[in-house]
């Protein structure tokens, strides 16, 4: 009898690719790439990268923070109480998250202090900043008078692009009729890309197997994403 670490995949994730080289460029994206390319000659200090889900925010982030020395900030920890300490020796802030800031002041303060002091910031958001509602006036008059990068929505073929670099990432080995399969089903959203490749990747492992057809379908049906009469 197979013992349940033979018959359920540990969850040990993976790291993708996350270099400037590594991030695929099309249409939707290229003018935030190009300004992320130009940095550090921005034509001002603060800018905000928005995007939806699985767009590629953190990725050019982290991109950028690469290139800028950034330091690390996830919206989620954002607070005043030790901001001053913690931004003390950063010349440039990479805020990612930043819709997940509980206290919006904190995030006014953030601001101010870069400001003050001729440092860069750049922050990401699923949200943009013009649909916010929490937090000082003053808040959202700074964000929207920052430099605006737009991550916008794929097409099929960038769509296409992006699900085979999520299993490249992955190292899962994926054939021609599979992605054939699987291009035309697929909602085009990144979301969608991401949601497929990990069950995709749960199954194989989990199996002990390749990626087929069959699988792929099963894939599909396992998160809601199988078309009626395939169901």
């Amino acid at each position: 009898m197979a013992s349940a670490n033979d018959q359920i995949p540990l969850s040990l994730g993976f790291r993708p690719a996350s270099g400037r080289d590594d991030f695929l460029v099309g249409a939707c994206n290229e003018e935030a790439v190009a300004w992320i390319d130009l940095f550090p000659d921005w034509p001002q200090p603060l800018a905000v990268l928005t995007g939806p889900p699985g767009s590629g925010k953190t990725h050019l982030l982290s991109v950028w923070g690469e290139k800028s020395g950034a330091l690390w900030i996830d919206g989620a920890t954002l607070e005043i109480d030790g901001l001053d300490d913690r931004i003390a020796k950063a010349d440039a802030v990479a805020l990612d998250c930043a819709d997940h800031v509980k206290d919006p002041v904190a995030l006014f303060h953030l601001i101010n202090m870069m400001r003050e002091d001729r440092r860069v910031l750049l922050l990401a958001s699923r949200v943009s900043p013009a649909r916010w509602t929490a937090g000082p006036k003053d808040l959202h008059s700074r964000l929207r008078a920052g430099l605006q990068l737009s991550l916008g929505d794929a097409d099929e073929d960038f769509l296409s692009a992006v699900l085979v670099k999520h299993f490249d990432d992955r190292q899962i080995t994926v054939g021609p009729k599979v992605l054939n399969y699987l291009k035309p089903r697929l909602p085009r959203t990144f979301e969608s890309v991401r949601k497929i490749a990990d069950e995709i990747d749960r199954l194989s492992l989990a199996e002990k197997r390749g990626v087929t057809v069959e699988l792929a379908k099963r894939a599909l049906g396992l998160t809601g994403m199988a078309l009626e009469d395939e169901e």
